[in-house]
């Protein structure tokens, strides 16, 4: 007789009318939502889509999309997953009324924009006073300002929708420009300000609409920025951008706002005895890497002497970056001796080379938030209607800020899970399974003992408790 090995056990599977969760975890975003007070913000702002003798109120429906876009959900039929759970997440709205409210936005966009702007940016506020010490409005100072990362990506679709264009990459479909607040390593992932959808043939180097996108970010940051008269304290932010951002129509706005920047900057022909000049490395320092430890590859100069840089704003200066090239990696004119040479421009304060290279090396954390953003929801716009699709790029942009916030100011720092994008967030916690019970006339969330984040799990649930009771007495601004 044949006996064979199961790889796995093989239980039969039966259905059952148990109140059993599958999204367990999210749990405790939905306590952090409670905590804002979410409920109330949304109904202040967002009260006109949808019926005054509603059942379902603004709060909840926004609420619902955005657990099912932190949960992994890709168009909004996906809450069906949160209303199978109603003893947990209560009565969800239905698909019609979503696709109501969706219709309504369409309507009226502009005052769904201006009322999402107003909400998040109250929120950021509430959240950045409770983080404390790590408040990033708090820590910044013209010498260690708040970096806002600037950069353009492309959403692909596959079907026609409103506003739709061909890419430079032969693709189809958007191309948005994202704003992120980067407040170190040591205090989370940093969070989206604001996305701008355009047309997938609007160019990365578009001074108008990094104006535009950065107009929208400054406008989400704490009156921290702004002194008594309402008026930017441009010298406490700086903006980072790739050479798309280094267009002197940009520059020149940041410089009138008197904000710092730092920009890759695409080089000139270099003329031979300059390209000789490069190889003599004695002029050069070593670079740092991301830990703050010199490189002995690696070397980085001062060149505006050598570099004359017209017409861009006063004080900005020229960098080089001189390391060897990548395996791979074809050498051009400037790669001289083996090395890749790249530069950025600046005006920041600071004159230590090696510690504004790594600064502003350190733009590539950027690219992980776009990432994140379109696995939250920003990968797949699902509406035909423009303004229906940046409603929902916005709510892409709020699940992962409401993750960011919770590292921020839940977690402690230096936290294993500070450091976690949505993706892990959602294997490790979000998706962990639990049972409604009920008793003593209350209903609890069981989650096995043994699940590995179920400490993790406690501990949010804990300080989240504990900042709610701080809101509601006062001790923390709101």
């Amino acid at each position: 007789m044949n006996h064979s090995t199961h790889v796995f056990p093989a239980i039969p599977t039966q259905l059952t009318g148990q109140a059993l969760v599958s999204h367990a975890g999210l749990s405790v975003l939905t306590s952090f939502l409670n905590a804002l007070d979410f409920r109330q913000l949304c109904e202040d702002r967002f009260s006109q889509f949808v019926p005054t003798t509603a059942t379902h109120r603004p709060g909840k429906i926004l609420g619902a999309l955005t657990l099912s876009l932190v949960a992994g959900g890709e168009q909004a039929s996906d809450i069906d997953q949160l209303r199978a759970a109603p003893d947990m997440f209560g009565s969800v709205a239905s698909d019609a009324t979503v696709s109501r409210f969706m219709n309504r936005i369409k309507e009226q966009p502009e005052a769904f924009e201006h009322g999402f702007a107003t909400m998040t940016r109250h929120l950021r506020t509430k959240v950045w006073a409770a983080a404390g010490p790590r408040n990033p409005a708090r820590l910044a100072t013209p010498a260690n300002p708040l970096i806002i990362d600037i950069d353009a990506s492309l959403v692909h679709v596959h079907s026609e929708k409103e506003s739709s264009a061909g890419t430079y990459k032969g693709g189809y479909g958007f191309s948005p420009m994202i704003a992120m607040a980067d407040y170190g390593k040591t205090n989370g992932t940093g969070e989206v300000l604001a996305v701008h959808l355009r047309p997938g043939n609007r160019g990365a180097n578009c001074a108008k609409s990094h104006i535009e996108v950065l107009n929208q970010a400054l406008a989400q940051l704490p009156d921290d920025f702004y002194d008594e008269h309402g008026k930017l304290t441009g010298k406490k932010i700086l903006v980072r951008t790739d050479s798309a951002g280094s267009s002197r129509e940009f520059l020149h706005y940041l410089d009138s706002l008197g904000i710092q920047f730092s920009t890759s900057y695409s080089l000139p022909v270099i003329k031979e005895r300059f390209v000789r000049w490069i190889d003599e490395k004695k002029y050069w320092e070593p670079a740092l890497d991301a830990d703050g430890d010199l490189r002995d590859d690696a070397w980085v100069i001062d060149a505006s002497k050598v570099l004359e840089l017209k017409d861009y704003p006063a004080g900005t200066r020229i960098y080089l970056r001189a390391e060897p090239l990548h395996p791979g990696a074809k050498a051009n004119l400037f790669d001289t001796d083996g090395n890749r040479v790249t530069a950025f421009l600046t005006n920041a304060p600071r004159f230590n080379v090696a510690f504004l290279d790594a600064r502003h090396r350190a733009r590539g954390r950027c690219e992980n938030r776009i990432r994140t953003l379109k696995s939250a929801g920003l990968g797949k716009l699902p509406y035909w209607s423009f303004a229906a699709n940046q409603a929902w790029a916005n709510l892409a942009m709020f699940a992962l800020n409401l993750v960011s916030w919770l590292q921020l100011a839940v977690l402690p720092g230096g936290h294993e899970a500070s450091v976690w994008d949505v993706k892990r967030w959602r294997y490790r916690l979000f998706s962990m399974a639990g049972k409604v019970v009920s008793g003593g006339r209350q209903r609890r969330l069981l989650i096995p003992e043994k699940a590995p984040e179920a400490r993790l799990l406690c501990r949010l649930i804990e300080g989240i408790g504990v900042l709610f009771q701080r809101w509601r007495h006062g001790e923390l601004a709101v």
